[in-house]
C-alpha cells in the first residue's frame, strides 16, 4: 500500500496490494488519468500519456500545444463548457448565469488513515495503518470554484474510495448543477458494460452487453436507488468469467437518485462516471460552504467476476457495516407477515413463536400492523403507539410472552412514511413532500414524512425510540413502501427547492445515525418493499437488508445471484415462506425452499403451526445444519459455479478463510428427461488439501479434484430439486 508523487513527470502513482492507479499534472495543470489495473512499478509511467491531434473539431486550449484537446485528453474528473465535449463530472452556474469552468491543478496532500465524510455514509479504516488518503485540489480562479478529489488506497482491499467536495472561494452564489462522485478516461471500449436490473419481485437481474458509441448507462430518478437499478456498473474485459478476465466495479455509496455509466466518444475511448443524479438537482452554494459528494468504490480484479465481488464482499463486510453485530453470527428468526397480515393477536402470535422455540428458532419478528388502527394498509402510519385493539396489554406484555418462551423479540417500522389516514397527517399535513397547490400523489395509500425538515426528522428519533425503550428489544425491520413524487418541501426557499432530494438523503442519514447509535445492541435490517434500497449507504447503519419481497426459492436463485455481484451474503435476508408462493403462485418442496434460503441471514416467514409432523422435522434439520454452518455462510468467502442466468441449474458455494471448510448448493429448476451427466466444478478450495463430504462414508476427495475434475452432477426426479454438499478437510 502507497501513495506516491514523483516530482519528474508530475505523477500520482497509487498502489494498494494488486492495483494501481495512476495521474499525471500536465504542462498546462490538467489532472490527466493514465493508468487502473494490475499493480505496475510505475517506472517512467509518464509515458502512458499520448498527446495527439485527433480530429480539428476537437478544440485546443492551448495555442502552443496544437495536439492537446480536452475533448481527447483522459482526465479524472473533466468539467463542463471549456472544449471537451464529452459528460462532464461538475457543472456550476455562475452569478453571470454562465456554466464554463475550467479546473486546473493546485495541491496536493497525503494523509494516513482515510476521513470519513460529513453527513453521509463511507467506507472507514480502524487505524492509520489501515489506509491512505490523497487529496487533490484543482481550482478554478474565475468561477471561484474549488473541487477537492479524494482517493484512499487500503492495506488490505484493492479498492480505491472516491469522493470530490466542491468549495465555493468567490464572493458570489453558485448554483452546482452536477457533482459526480469519480469519472476516469478507459483507454479503449473493448468492454462488456453490467448492470444489476429489474423491479419489486424481480431485483438486481444480471445483464451484460457490449459497450457502443454514445451513451450507455443505469439511474434512478425515484428518490431511492431503486428496484429498478442498483447503483452499481462493471466494465468486463471481452469473454470475462467469475474466474478469469478483467473486472472494473463502480459501486456509489449512497441510497438516493443516482446516475452511473460509461460514455463512448467517437475515438472510442470509455468515459465512466457515477455519482448524484443531475437530473432535477441542483445545490446553492454560497460564498465560503462546500458541498460533499457520496463515496464511490472502485475495484480492480484480474481473476474475472468472482474476483472483483469478493473483494466488495469484504470491504464492505468489515468496513462499511458498523456496530455490534457487524462481525457476528445472525439469529435464525420467523417473521409473522405472510403468516397472519394484519389479521392477528397476542395469542396467535404467541402460538407462532412457541412453534418456532421448539423447532429451534431464535428470534420472532413481529411485523407491520400493531401499531394505531392498522387493519389495512390505508391508515395509521406515522402513528408510533401501540394498537390495544390486537394488543391489549401492550408491546410490553407481547416480549414478556416471547421472552418466556426463550426467544429474542424483533418489530417492524416503516418511519419515513405517513397515511393520509393518521392523527400525524390530521396535525400535520404539511409534513410530507408535496408542492403546494398541487395533488399528492399516493402510493400505497400512503405519502413520505419531508425528512429535509428538522423537526420532522427529530419526531421519528423521538416516536421511534421510544418505542424502542419500552421493551428489550433487539431486532428491527425499517421499511420503506414508495418513491417520491411531487419532490417538494415546505420551509425551502424557491431557489433550494430542488435539493430537497439530497436534503432528504441527508436527514435519513442522520435519523439512522442517532437511532442506532442510541440503540446498539439492536439489530437493525433495512427493508424498501424488499430490495428498493439495497445499496452500501443504507449497509452503513444496517448491516443486512431483506433481499426481496419475493420469497420463491426459484426467483430468489436470480435475486441473490445478482445481489451477490456487489453485496456480501452476510447482507442478505433470506427465508422459507408458504407454498404456493404469495407472490408468483409455484410450488416447490420444503427441501428446495430451505437450501436456497441457506444462503442468506436464515428465517421463516409463514405459520409455523400449520406444519405437519414431518415439515417439523424437515425444519428442525434446516435449523441443526443452519447453526453449523451460519458462520461460513455469512462470513467465508462467496464462489458462484453455475448461472441461474445461463442455464437451467444453479450452484453456489461457500469457503472458509482457512480453506477448511465448504458447503455448496446446487438447484435444477426444470426436470429433463435423458439429459445430460456432466460434472460441476468447485472453487475455493485448496488443491492440496483432502475434504471429506458429511454425512457419506466415501473416500476423501483430493481439493484439486474437487476444482478440476469436479463432481457429477446430481440427479432428480421432478422440477425445483436441490441438493447441498458440506464438505471439511482432514
Amino acid at each position: 500500500m502507497g501513495i506516491q508523487f514523483l516530482q519528474e513527470g508530475s505523477v500520482f502513482h497509487l498502489q494498494s496490494g494488486n492495483t494501481s492507479y495512476v495521474m499525471k499534472v500536465t504542462e498546462q495543470g490538467y489532472l490527466a488519468h493514465l493508468y487502473w489495473g494490475r499493480k505496475i512499478t510505475g517506472i517512467g509511467v509518464e509515458r502512458l500519456l499520448e498527446i495527439k491531434g485527433r480530429a480539428s473539431f476537437s478544440p485546443t486550449p492551448d495555442m502552443d500545444q496544437l495536439e492537446l484537446s480536452l475533448d481527447t485528453l483522459p482526465q479524472e474528473y473533466p468539467s463542463y463548457g471549456a472544449s471537451d465535449f464529452r459528460t462532464p463530472a461538475v457543472q456550476v452556474q455562475q452569478a453571470n448565469g454562465s456554466t464554463v469552468t475550467e479546473l486546473l491543478y493546485d495541491s496536493y496532500r497525503i494523509v494516513s488513515g482515510k476521513p470519513g465524510l460529513a453527513g453521509l455514509p463511507a467506507v472507514y479504516a480502524e487505524s492509520d495503518e489501515e489506509a491512505e488518503t490523497l487529496e487533490i485540489t484543482l481550482k478554478d480562479d474565475i468561477a471561484g470554484l474549488q473541487v477537492i478529489l479524494s482517493y484512499t488506497v487500503f492495506r488490505d482491499s484493492d479498492a480505491i474510495a472516491r469522493s470530490a467536495r466542491l468549495v465555493n472561494t468567490g464572493g458570489s452564489p453558485l448554483k452546482v448543477l452536477r457533482a459526480l462522485s469519480m469519472s476516469l478516461d478507459m483507454a479503449d471500449d473493448r468492454y462488456e458494460l453490467l448492470q444489476l436490473s429489474g423491479s419489486w419481485v424481480r431485483e438486481r437481474h444480471i445483464h451484460r452487453r457490449a459497450l457502443v458509441p454514445g451513451m450507455q448507462s443505469v439511474e434512478s430518478r425515484r428518490g431511492s436507488s431503486s428496484h429498478v437499478q442498483n447503483p452499481f456498473i462493471a466494465l468486463l474485459s471481452e469473454g470475462a468469467t467469475e474466474e478469469h478476465g478483467t473486472a472494473y466495479g463502480v459501486s456509489l455509496v449512497y441510497s438516493g437518485s443516482f446516475a452511473a455509466g460509461a460514455e463512448v466518444d467517437q475515438f472510442h475511448s470509455a468515459r465512466v462516471f457515477a455519482g448524484i443524479n443531475p437530473f432535477d438537482f441542483s445545490w446553492l452554494l454560497s460564498p465560503g460552504e462546500s458541498f460533499q459528494t457520496p463515496e464511490a468504490i472502485l475495484v480492480h480484479s484480474d481473476q474475472g467476476i468472482g474476483g472483483m465481488s469478493r473483494t466488495y464482499h469484504d470491504l464492505y463486510r468489515s468496513r462499511l457495516c458498523r456496530g455490534t453485530f457487524r462481525d457476528q453470527a445472525r439469529p435464525i428468526l420467523v417473521n409473522n407477515w405472510e403468516a397472519t397480515y394484519f389479521n392477528f393477536n397476542a395469542d396467535k402470535i404467541e402460538s407462532i413463536a412457541r412453534a418456532g422455540k421448539e423447532l429451534g428458532i431464535e428470534l420472532f419478528v413481529l411485523d407491520d400492523g400493531w401499531f394505531g388502527k392498522r387493519d389495512d394498509d390505508r391508515t395509521s402510519l406515522g402513528d408510533w403507539f401501540v394498537d390495544r385493539r390486537k394488543l391489549p396489554n401492550g408491546l410490553e406484555d407481547l416480549f414478556a410472552r416471547v421472552k418466556n418462551l426463550g426467544m429474542e423479540f424483533g418489530l417492524w417500522f416503516e418511519p419515513e412514511m405517513i397515511s393520509p389516514d393518521s392523527e400525524l397527517y390530521r396535525n400535520h399535513p404539511d409534513w410530507c413532500l408535496h408542492i403546494e397547490g398541487r395533488r399528492r400523489t399516493q402510493a400505497r395509500q400512503q405519502l413520505i414524512l419531508d425528512l429535509s425538515r428538522e423537526d420532522v426528522q427529530e419526531y421519528i428519533v423521538r416516536t421511534v425510540s421510544d418505542i424502542l425503550s419500552s421493551a428489550p428489544i433487539t431486532y428491527v425491520k425499517w421499511d420503506m413502501n414508495r418513491n417520491m413524487t411531487e419532490i417538494g418541501s415546505a420551509l425551502l426557499p424557491a431557489d433550494r427547492q430542488r435539493e430537497t432530494a439530497h436534503r432528504y438523503m441527508l436527514g435519513l442519514y442522520s435519523v439512522l445515525e442517532r437511532i442506532t447509535t442510541a440503540f446498539p445492541n439492536i439489530l437493525f435490517e433495512s427493508c424498501s418493499g424488499g430490495g428498493g434500497r439495497f445499496d452500501p449507504g443504507m449497509l452503513y447503519y444496517m448491516p443486512q437488508t431483506w433481499t426481496s419481497d419475493n420469497s420463491d426459492a426459484i426467483s430468489r436463485l436470480k435475486i441473490q445471484y445478482g445481489t451477490s455481484i456487489v453485496y456480501p451474503v452476510s447482507t442478505m435476508g433470506a427465508h422459507v415462506s408458504a407454498v404456493p408462493n404469495h407472490q408468483v403462485g409455484r410450488v416447490t418442496s420444503l427441501e428446495t425452499r430451505g437450501n436456497v434460503a441457506l444462503s442468506g441471514n436464515f428465517g421463516y416467514e409463514l405459520d409455523l403451526t400449520k406444519f405437519s409432523e414431518e415439515e417439523n422435522a424437515v425444519v428442525k434439520e434446516q435449523v441443526e445444519l443452519y447453526k453449523s454452518i451460519r458462520h461460513l455462510v455469512q462470513f467465508g468467502d462467496f464462489y458462484r459455479i453455475l448461472s441461474p442466468f445461463e442455464g437451467n441449474d444453479t450452484a453456489w458455494m461457500f469457503v472458509s478463510k482457512t480453506k477448511d471448510e465448504a458447503f455448496v448448493v446446487y438447484v435444477q429448476v426444470l426436470q429433463e428427461p435423458h439429459a445430460r451427466l456432466g460434472r460441476f466444478k468447485l472453487q475455493g478450495l485448496a488443491p492440496d488439501k483432502q475434504y471429506v463430504l458429511e454425512g457419506s462414508d466415501s473416500v476423501p476427495y483430493g481439493g484439486d479434484d474437487l476444482m478440476y475434475a469436479g463432481l457429477p452432477k446430481p440427479q432428480f426426479f421432478g422440477d425445483f430439486a436441490s441438493k447441498i454438499y458440506h464438505f471439511r478437510a482432514v
